[in-house]
């Protein structure tokens, strides 16, 4: 049994390790759009050291606790008038 709690609480640890998230945005071209998605991910709980690379149109950011799904990426970046065009986890 305690074996059994060990490899659950193992896991829940594994759950809220940090992942490094990164977004390729189509139609991103100006210093305003990349501070208006900068904005919109700021406002996210969970999102560390957050990068908007507008020469190489990412955007980057690390993840603590609190997971930030595909969905709610997707939804931010096309609510400030852009387009993914992938996501990638790390």
């Amino acid at each position: 049994m305690k074996k059994l709690l060990a490899v659950f609480l193992m896991l829940g640890a594994l759950n809220v390790m940090a992942a490094e998230v990164n977004v390729k945005v189509s139609g991103m071209v100006c210093s305003m759009c990349a501070q208006g998605i900068q904005k919109k991910f700021s406002a996210i709980p969970g999102v560390k050291n957050l990068n908007v690379d507008l020469t190489n149109k990412f955007v980057k950011f690390e993840t603590g606790d609190q997971e930030v799904s595909d969905e709610t990426i997707t939804k931010l970046i096309t609510e400030a008038g852009y387009n993914v065009a992938s996501i990638e986890r790390k």
